[in-house]
């Protein structure tokens, strides 16, 4: 079973893999339509964010932007290199999808790359349930960018 902690930005590890994180996003995509944030981007009253840790070893995290009352977009999902491929990705999701349970999120968002680069992201969604749909929010089309979405039931 993997441990959560909400908001732990400055451990060290942490703080890594969200920097990792962005650099390899802000690479991957091009100029315009990276919508990646920092770690000051996630250091709003609107986001919540959580680390997931196995042992004493990070395994990942990410991040749940409220939108709506009822509705969440998530951001900065990432899998420690340690840990990809073994199932950990949908761990995070899920993890991701309970809390928004428990904060009474209706629906959840993601926008993701539409590049080759992004294809395991996008399959990890796919398992999870998201379909795709419109822009949401601030976005726009973006033929760089595929929008998902996902109805959740409250516990």
């Amino acid at each position: 079973m993997l441990k959560s902690i909400e908001g732990n930005f400055d451990h060290p590890e942490v703080n890594k893999l969200l920097n990792d994180h962005f650099i390899e996003l802000r690479d991957a995509s091009p100029e315009g339509s990276t919508h990646v944030l920092d770690i000051h981007g996630l250091k709003v009253p609107s986001i919540k964010f959580w680390s997931l840790w196995k042992d004493y070893q990070l395994v990942g995290c990410g991040a749940l932007k409220f939108l709506e009352k009822d509705h969440g977009e998530f951001k900065s999902i990432r899998v420690h290199n340690n840990f990809r491929k073994k199932g950990n990705g949908i761990k995070v999701i899920n993890h991701l999808i309970d809390e928004a349970k428990k904060l009474k999120i209706k629906r959840l968002s993601v926008e993701t790359g539409a590049g080759e680069f992004f294809n395991p992201a996008k399959k990890l969604f796919e398992q999870c349930g998201f379909k795709p749909c419109p822009p949401f929010a601030h976005y726009k089309e973006d033929i760089n960018s595929l929008y998902l979405t996902k109805l959740i039931d409250n516990i």
